[in-house]
């Protein structure tokens, strides 16, 4: 198993050196990877039709992925850098794949790409991107990213995307990871079909749950857990008697990869008192659970 650490956006603060003692921090002490979410743009909830469900908001603090996936790569020198998940559908493709191209060459081949569709549609209008085509057009761009990963020049032309024989130079050296994440049944059969993987992000029972559908649609399109991944995120704020139960258990459901998330979701109070918190229960939890670690 290997057992990371999500990037805690919305209690760590501004100060660069609180971020860099973090990742550091979660190195040194032997986390297997980083894993960081993704907004744009936060967006005011009341007055809107139809309503915007998500956990966010326009006071909902993130730091900019790839900047900060560039940060990590250069203060860090093991530790994976993962992205659970970007919102691919709401970005340019082509830019996209520049700028993980550069993550994984300067960070030494260390990026694995999660990518979901969102939930904000005011943040897709505001990006200039369509927010009802967003399921089509996130397939569309898996299949354009690894063949702008591994053709000099491509010639591409479908109902989101027009590449007139043009490519990105570098090249990686290599394919990219792209695993994807999600809810439900749409987004575990279209990982199963196209991804390397699955992250979940919802609560231990609801992610226990998930995992049992998506084998159903690995097992449909003939995938092996040898060929395919999967990453549980789980909650600081379960508490010790619970951190080494909950990585059991996916250990038993057969995950390779599962992350823990330091800082507090709606409905499990203000989180932690200080940014410095944060690294110090990077130490509090590897203790309890490293050992399972690989």
């Amino acid at each position: 198993m290997k057992i990371g650490a999500v990037f805690p956006h919305l209690e760590i603060g501004v100060d660069p050196a609180v971020i860099k003692d973090w990742a550091q921090t979660a190195e040194g002490l032997g986390y297997s990877h980083l894993l960081i979410y993704d907004h744009v743009l936060g967006a005011v909830h009341e007055g809107r039709n139809p309503p915007l469900w998500g956990p966010y908001t326009q006071e909902s603090a993130f730091h900019e992925l790839f900047v900060l996936l560039g940060f990590f790569s250069a203060c860090t020198e093991r530790v994976g850098l993962a992205s659970g998940v970007l919102i691919l559908p709401q970005r340019q493709t082509a830019l996209v794949a520049k700028q993980a191209i550069e993550v994984d060459i300067l960070s030494g081949g260390r990026l694995r790409l999660g990518v979901g569709t969102g939930w904000n549609y005011v943040e897709y209008e505001s990006l200039n991107e369509d927010f009802s085509n967003r399921g089509q057009r996130q397939v569309e761009q898996i299949g354009l990213l690894r063949k702008l990963w591994s053709e000099d020049v491509i010639d591409f032309d479908t109902s989101c995307h027009r590449i007139d024989r043009a490519g990105l130079n570098p090249l990686p050296g290599r394919e990219i990871p792209i695993w994807l994440g999600g809810f439900k049944d749409v987004v575990f059969r279209r990982a199963a079909e196209i991804g390397d993987g699955f992250i979940f992000g919802s609560g231990q029972k609801e992610n226990l749950a998930g995992m049992i559908r998506l084998k159903k649609f690995l097992d449909e399109v003939g995938r092996g857990k040898e060929s395919f991944g999967v990453e549980a995120l789980l909650n600081f704020q379960s508490g010790p008697e619970q951190w080494r139960a909950e990585v059991e258990d996916w250990v038993e459901a057969g995950a390779s990869h599962v992350a823990m998330r330091g800082m507090a979701l709606r409905g499990q109070g203000s989180g932690l008192a200080s940014p410095r918190k944060h690294i110090e229960i990077l130490e509090t939890y590897w203790k309890e659970v490293g050992d399972l670690s690989d």
